[in-house]
């Protein structure tokens, strides 16, 4: 009785064995490689490493200056008599820009010319009572320091000197142009009473600029007189003025800059006081060059994704230099290989992508 009972239980336990024994194989894992072709492949672009000279660029903003820039000062005092200029105005160097009230100058100048006639006079007079010194006969006098005496003595030698101040007082009544430039700052009106050491106005050589700015001393071991540089106004202007490093100053300030002083090739549409923004061209030579989309972080470290067949390559790199388009790659990569540059923010190691094209 007993062993019929057990024949019935285990006939009852027999399909339950079996289902389990179906379902385990069921639960069984697939092979990853089967659920990478599940998962929709990524599309991307991508470029080419290469290994050429790559342009480190160094920006650097600063004030537009005249190369020549001078203040044209009164040398004398009196009225401004005429005004030859204006706010603005071109004008050539050793040009008369204005002139001051000469009355009292030729008068002075008058009254020493007679002053130097009548010395003149006296010296003569003085001369003939001593014809056989001067002529050389008495040679116990040396005749030469004789006369010298005698110019001396008969104010001669003053009224020369009065002549020589008051000619040169009428020519700082002209007043000229030092150099060639714009008139800027004019501060004096016709009519005015000028004293000497007044500042008549400015003038701006606006033919050659210079743009003066500073740069980290970490890359002023980039930068050579001589080097090409490419200026853009601060105003928005996307037209570029080119120009060249014409000196940079030994000094470090305290902030850790140095400046560098930049000649324009041509004025364009700047003019001295304006902000101008600097990009120095620094080559480098032999680098291994991606498109800076190239290079993303992932936990803080830098990552290049390749393409190797159909999936990705997670590639740890070292980067050197950025110019703001393209990334010096120190290590990690080599040239000619096919670097990603889209979607590759999420993208993970030996996952599926797709090419697509620009």
């Amino acid at each position: 009785m007993i062993s019929i009972y057990r024949i019935v239980l285990l006939s009852m336990l027999f399909p339950l064995f079996s289902s389990c024994k179906e379902e385990d194989t069921g639960n069984k894992e697939e092979p990853i490689s089967s659920f990478r072709q599940e998962v929709s492949a990524t599309q991307v672009r991508v470029a080419k490493s290469e290994q050429r000279s790559f342009d480190y660029l160094i920006n650097a903003s600063g004030k537009v200056e005249a190369s020549s820039q001078l203040k044209v000062i009164v040398e004398r005092s009196g009225y401004l008599s005429e005004l030859l200029i204006s706010e603005g105005q071109y004008v050539n160097q050793g040009q008369v820009i204005a002139r001051l009230d000469n009355a009292d100058n030729e008068f002075r100048l008058e009254k020493a010319v007679i002053q130097l006639r009548i010395a003149e006079a006296d010296l003569e007079d003085r001369k003939m009572g001593f014809g056989r010194i001067l002529s050389g006969q008495d040679t116990s006098v040396n005749a030469r320091e004789f006369e010298e005496r005698l110019r001396a003595n008969s104010g001669i030698l003053s009224a020369e000197l009065e002549v020589r101040e008051a000619k040169m007082d009428l020519e700082k009544a002209i007043i000229k142009a030092p150099i060639s430039g714009k008139v800027a700052d004019l501060g004096i009106r016709k009519g005015s009473l000028v004293n000497s050491g007044d500042e008549l106005c400015e003038l701006i050589s606006s033919d050659l600029l210079e743009l003066k700015v500073k740069v980290l001393e970490s890359d002023i071991s980039y930068i050579s007189g001589g080097q090409n540089v490419e200026v853009y106004p601060v105003s928005g202007s996307t037209e570029g003025l080119s120009g060249k490093v014409k000196s940079i100053n030994p000094k470090v300030d305290e902030n850790g800059l140095v400046q560098v002083t930049i000649i324009l090739s041509k004025a364009g549409n700047l003019l001295p006081g304006m902000n101008a923004r600097a990009v120095i061209r620094a080559p480098q030579n032999n680098s291994i060059v991606v498109p800076k989309q190239a290079l993303v972080y992932r936990s803080g470290r830098p990552v290049v994704f390749t393409l190797a067949g159909n999936e990705s390559k997670w590639n740890y790199v070292e980067v050197g230099k950025d110019n703001g388009q393209e990334v010096e790659i120190l290590k990690g990569i080599e040239p000619n290989e096919t670097v990603i540059t889209t979607n590759n923010l999420q993208l993970a190691h030996q996952a599926p992508v797709q090419i697509v094209e620009n």
